[in-house]
């Protein structure tokens, strides 16, 4: 059977525990809005969760990978990985990436080469399997475009993916866009101005939306826990920063999402 898609959720945690109680409500909410979503993991087992979860749903897909800080007793097992990638459902390696938002002082370099070395090792998975990376970047902007740079240079159009929950400016926008990486914003955008600036910069087939439930949900539900149904008030505050007609921007965040994601992949969306 397929799905009339309206939005795509590039960015979700469903099979995070704070969803164990009502998930099944989660997801059914989310087929009568016409929502799909990519379930993120975090580390092994929440990427088996999400792999395992998608494969339930038409609507859901999966990302494998382990975050930057999450779990910093793991290190990235390309082979273990490996496993869960082969899932049909799976369209993403992530998220990885780099954050130095919370190193302590006396261990920021040990924690930094700890942190490239999982990322890179990440980079080089996506590219010998050909998936799109979904990258966590928080405080780390500088080097990890140093790191893309690089790696652009070696796997150029293999390397590909979109910026998580893109929080900086325009010019760090344009470094990005300039590697041909997407950003993609959450709910932040209906209460903070901050990234106006970037979300009008970045041309509309760059750009995505996403809610990285369950945190930071959007205006009018801040304070409760997030879910993929309220993508729509994400989608709704980017057409009216960028001034654009709301259903010309809920088309293009669809049609983004498939293309970077679901490229060539037979899938009922």
């Amino acid at each position: 059977m397929w799905m009339l898609t309206n939005y795509i959720d590039v960015h979700a945690h469903i099979q995070d525990p704070a969803f164990d109680p009502d998930r099944g409500e989660v997801v059914a909410r989310m087929r009568e809005g016409g929502i799909a979503a990519i379930v993120v993991g975090t580390d092994y087992e929440m990427s088996k969760g999400a792999v395992l979860l998608a494969e339930k749903h038409e609507n859901l897909f999966a990302a494998v990978g382990l975050h930057p800080t999450d779990n910093q007793g793991e290190r990235f097992e390309m082979a273990e990985y490996k496993k869960l990638a082969e899932g049909k459902k799976v369209v993403a390696v992530g998220e990885c990436g780099l954050d130095y938002f919370r190193i302590a002082p006396g261990d920021r370099e040990i924690e930094k080469v700890r942190q490239k070395k999982n990322f890179e090792a990440q980079v080089e998975f996506a590219a010998a399997l050909s998936l799109p990376l979904m990258i966590h970047c928080r405080n780390a902007h500088e080097d990890m475009l140093g790191i893309l740079g690089a790696k652009k240079k070696e796997h150029g159009e293999k390397l590909r993916g979109d910026i998580h929950f893109f929080s900086a400016g325009e010019d760090i926008a344009k470094q990005y866009l300039d590697l041909n990486f997407t950003l993609s914003f959450t709910g932040v955008v209906t209460f903070a101005r901050d990234y106006d600036d970037a979300l009008r910069y970045a041309p509309l087939g760059m750009i995505m939306s996403e809610t990285d439930c369950p945190y930071a949900a959007p205006v009018p539900y801040r304070g409760k826990r997030n879910e993929p149904s309220f993508v729509r008030e994400v989608v709704r505050r980017i057409s009216e920063v960028r001034g654009e007609d709301f259903e010309r921007v809920r088309k293009a965040m669809v049609e983004n999402a498939k293309r970077v994601f679901l490229s060539g992949r037979d899938l009922l969306i």
